[in-house]
């Protein structure tokens, strides 16, 4: 078999073949027609703010609407100040000025679809951490109301990895299908975390790899990331997101 015909071969079968079977299984979901039907409640998967007075981060991030949640979630930051008894919620949209705070209550459906926790930190850890990540917010490079494409960034994914790249003692990384969370700031094509734990190499957020203490290991290509979670073992699927090991 010709060698051009087995990378086209191994790129249908890494990338394109569980995007394909994603989408056809999307087909099946029912869905609101517009963002207008849809459901964007409060669940509850977030303990009341009022129970403790210490601090929480909570990342969390939701399939988002239409054709495109087949393939991407939508993710965003939720904090919670010592001593206060209310949640701050951070997201990242693509109308008018593109970072909100409060917009949405803190653990809310986005597009109907249920967010999953992808990490938390709460007490003293989460304490110490927020003022980083409230100049991470403020650095944020594409916070202009232009500053938002959907893909392959910069867009809201790309905005809370930036804050996982700034504040590395998160300790975590997005889901694999949440695109754009590989768009690099200023053009760069490495990225060195802050701790030297994660590499990353991206071409404009198309194509690239990951490896590290939080990323494990990944390949990128044209939003769709497969690879593999050390800290928590899974593979990583493209479209599709984890898939525990057990």
């Amino acid at each position: 078999m010709p060698v051009t015909l087995r990378i086209i071969l191994i790129i249908f079968v890494i990338f394109i073949l569980p995007a394909l079977a994603t989408m056809l299984w999307w087909q099946t979901i029912e869905r609101p027609g517009s963002w207008r039907q849809a459901d964007w409640s409060a669940t509850g998967i977030l303990p009341p703010p009022q129970l403790s007075q210490q601090a929480a981060i909570h990342i969390l991030s939701a399939r988002t609407g239409g054709l495109k949640g087949a393939f991407s979630t939508h993710s965003w930051i939720v904090l919670k100040r010592p001593g206060e008894s209310r949640y701050e919620r951070y997201d990242k949209v693509g109308w008018g000025a593109p970072i909100r705070r409060n917009n949405y209550a803190a653990d809310a459906r986005w597009y109907s679809n249920e967010p999953e926790i992808i990490a938390s930190l709460n007490g003293p850890p989460a304490a110490r951490l927020i003022p980083a990540i409230d100049a991470a917010i403020a650095a944020y490079p594409w916070a202009s109301q232009n500053g938002y494409r959907l893909y392959p960034g910069p867009n809201s994914n790309t905005f809370i990895a930036h804050i996982l790249r700034s504040v590395p003692d998160i300790g975590t990384s997005l889901p694999p299908n949440a695109v754009g969370r590989d768009f690099l700031p200023a053009g760069d094509f490495i990225h060195l975390a802050p701790d030297g734990r994660d590499l990353s190499l991206s071409l404009y957020g198309l194509a690239g790899l990951s490896l590290g203490a939080r990323s494990g290991f990944e390949l990128h290509l044209f939003g769709l990331v497969a690879g593999v979670d050390f800290h928590r073992p899974a593979i990583k699927v493209p479209a599709w997101g984890l898939v525990s090991l057990w």
